[in-house]
């Protein structure tokens, strides 16, 4: 089957929602001429002919394609191969970009149009519209007379620029490129879309994966491949003679290597594998775009932020009181938050720039909940401007919370969404308000998805195309369009009348679904754990005054060593190792007070375990907002590495207290242990009193 790309499109979409469009409409959704998508349909009608197919035009001008359904069936695998035989205008637009993007001189207009074989006209357009995308990101896109064209601007704005172009314009292609070529054979200079050097994708994907454990916790799988194809460009730029330049480095954050292996095992595996020495520069660069990423799991989140957990508790408040409807208490939200935010907020302060494909969709679609939100960000982070791609995200978190509704379903679907946790969060939430038919709905990524057993799902649903899976499997908009819901009931439709009552609710799980998620087995198994958390905490509280300790590291030693004493940890160096390491990511010093929470969750601590040391002269500390405060009481907060989300709240509970008031602060940081204790008694009794009333 030969076709070009709009062709390929035009059936495509005839294919996915027959009977719904005309003429028109598609040269609408296209943006081009009725009687251009005529002509293309003329084509199109040959080709479906030796199908067994034909094109048909209802009463009302709509078109669809009629025919056998083992024929539609053979067309859509057959598309699902085919390679247009010409370039798509973004396709186009990248190896425009590619050109100018490794080019150190000037360009003349002729000879340029004439590698991409198009015209001077259509060069204009595109070069128009890159200069619009390059614009964002710092770069000039200069035009001479005489002279050519030339990309101008630095290199790291060089690499940011290109690597967002391939996440926006190609994003489902990385991850289909990613994921075959873990599982073929591919010669080692070939290049995937245009540029990535195939082996050389596939060492540092390698590198990434047997290395994520040095991690606190797993990118999420958007900034999984975020990080790794910027890995791969800092990489190949490097080894062509294009360096970072000294005006791209960021000192603060080359002095923070040592604190992030994984950047420096990647760099290692780099050296040995492709013989490429990487630079400080660039390793300090990379862990620049590592610490901008957001987190698989907003579980995997430390609640010791308290500066950013109190800002987005306030948050929190003022949406909540503009919606009216309470969402202070909704820990899921708070965690999805603080996962995001955290990142988010140190993306800004570097200008590094985030883009979010769905910020169009997400403003017209949830504009009053958008302009809510975006008038709330302002007041609460009065210094910080969110652009709007950032603020579409956080949009996304709370339209997850809003949308949790309880539904009577009876398929059982599997929702593989890699756009990030809000929208995967935002995706299921959609599916149990529109989709009643569902009985279950579980989240998996792309990573997980290898590891689930599929015959027990009915459905899978995904944000991006997979390969052809044994059951049935639809690609959807993460927002869940009108057409979506329509294809996702007519394959529901379908299944109920295969399978018949099999699919339907049993009169045990119909109570199951009346009386909520949780068993009572589960919700006493809840209690036991915040009533552990909360006793353990109580249990291992004290408050030191250290004699002859006069540096951090002693005063942390010998604290560690008491809890030793007492068996609440195994291994003091391992343990004093990770609070080193963690002050060294970033400060721990919280700002307008006297105080400093150093903790980390470590295999080699048994219990949750907080204890106060008070010192009788201050130690300068560098803080959590980048400066330097004097410090006179050093928090330990440790934990487990497992940990039940019942003992996260409890955890979140005591590092968010510290700062919830000015006499909150000021009881922490008295070193009264009586009073303390009695601060710490009564915001666990609020906690058991919010948590299960």
């Amino acid at each position: 089957m030969v076709l070009t790309n709009r062709e390929k499109m035009i059936l495509e979409l005839l294919l996915k929602t027959s009977g719904k469009h005309s003429a028109l409409s598609i040269a609408s959704y296209l943006q081009v001429s009725v009687r251009t998508v005529r002509r293309d349909l003329k084509n199109i009608e040959r080709l479906l002919a030796p199908q067994g197919l034909q094109l048909v035009q209802n009463k009302d001008k709509s078109l669809c394609i009629q025919g056998a359904n083992q024929a539609v069936f053979k067309l859509v695998q057959e598309l699902a191969n085919v390679q247009p035989v010409d370039l798509s205008a973004k396709e186009r637009k990248l190896l425009l970009f590619l050109k100018l993007f490794q080019s150190d001189e000037s360009m003349k207009m002729g000879p340029l149009a004439h590698d991409l074989a198009i015209s001077s006209t259509t060069l204009t357009s595109d070069l128009d519209d890159l200069s619009d995308w390059t614009n964002d990101f710092g770069l000039t896109l200069s035009r001479k007379r005489g002279v050519g064209i030339q990309l101008i601007g630095s290199e790291r704005a060089k690499r940011t620029a290109l690597a967002n172009f391939y996440l926006f314009y190609f994003n489902e292609n990385l991850i289909e490129a990613i994921f075959q070529l873990n599982h073929q054979t591919l010669a080692e200079d070939q290049l995937v879309l245009h540029y990535f050097k195939a082996n050389h994708l596939i060492v540092i994907d390698q590198a990434m994966k047997s290395n994520m454990k040095t991690l606190y916790a797993e990118l999420a799988d958007s900034d999984y491949i975020s990080f790794l194809i910027q890995v791969c460009i800092a990489v190949q730029r490097y080894a062509s003679g294009h360096p970072l330049q000294d005006d791209d480095q960021d000192e603060s954050i080359s002095t923070e290597m040592e604190a992030l292996p994984f950047v420096g095992k990647i760099a290692a595996i780099v050296k040995n594998q492709l013989r490429i020495d990487l630079p400080v520069q660039e390793k300090a660069f990379m862990v620049t775009l590592l610490k901008g990423s957001r987190l698989q799991n907003a579980e995997s989140i430390y609640f010791d932020q308290v500066i950013t957990g109190k800002a987005i508790k306030k948050l929190i408040q003022h949406v909540s009181q503009a919606l009216h409807m309470d969402l202070t208490n909704d820990f899921s939200l708070f965690q999805g938050l603080m996962a995001h935010l955290e990142p988010s907020l140190f993306r800004i302060r570097k200008d590094l720039a985030s883009v979010n494909p769905l910020t169009k969709q997400i403003k017209t679609q949830y504009s009053v909940l958008f302009q809510i939100i975006e008038r709330s960000l302002r007041e609460v982070f009065q210094s910080i401007r969110f652009p709007d791609d950032e603020i579409a995200y956080i949009v996304l978190h709370f339209g997850s919370a809003l949308e949790q509704r309880k539904q009577k379903r009876n398929i059982r679907a599997l929702v593989v969404c890699p756009t990030g946790i809000g929208a995967s969060k935002m995706l299921a939430s959609r599916l149990k308000k529109e989709m009643k038919e569902l009985y279950s709905i579980k989240i998996a990524s792309i990573h997980d998805m290898e590891k689930l057993e599929l015959d027990q799902f009915d459905l899978i649903l995904s944000t991006v195309h997979l390969p052809k899976q044994k059951i049935p499997c639809l690609f959807v908009n993460p927002l869940l369009s009108q057409a979506d819901i329509e294809a996702i009931k007519q394959v529901t439709d379908r299944l109920t009348g295969k399978q018949g009552q099999s699919l339907f609710l049993t009169d045990q799980e119909q109570i199951q679904e009346e009386t909520g998620d949780h068993s009572l087995e589960q919700l006493m198994d809840e209690i036991d754990r915040l009533q552990a958390g909360i006793r353990a905490i109580m249990k291992t509280f004290k408050v030191i005054r250290p004699k002859g300790a006069e540096t951090t590291q002693a005063i942390l030693q010998m604290l560690l060593s008491q809890a030793a004493d007492d068996s609440l940890v195994s291994d003091v160096s391992r343990v004093l190792c990770r609070l080193i390491e963690r002050e060294q990511l970033a400060g721990l010093g919280i700002p307008g007070t006297d105080m400093a929470l150093f903790h980390c969750r470590d295999r080699a601590v048994r219990s949750l375990c907080f204890r106060i040391a008070h010192l009788n002269e201050p130690i300068e500390l560098a803080a959590m907002d980048g400066g330097r405060i004097p410090v006179r009481n050093i928090l330990l907060l440790l934990a487990p590495e497992a940990l039940h989300p019942m003992e996260q709240e409890v955890i979140r509970t005591v590092s968010s207290s510290l700062v919830d008031d000015r006499e909150s602060t000021l009881i922490f940081a008295s070193a009264n242990e009586t009073t303390i204790r009695a601060k710490l008694e009564a915001n666990f009794y609020q906690l058991l009193i919010h948590k299960f009333k």
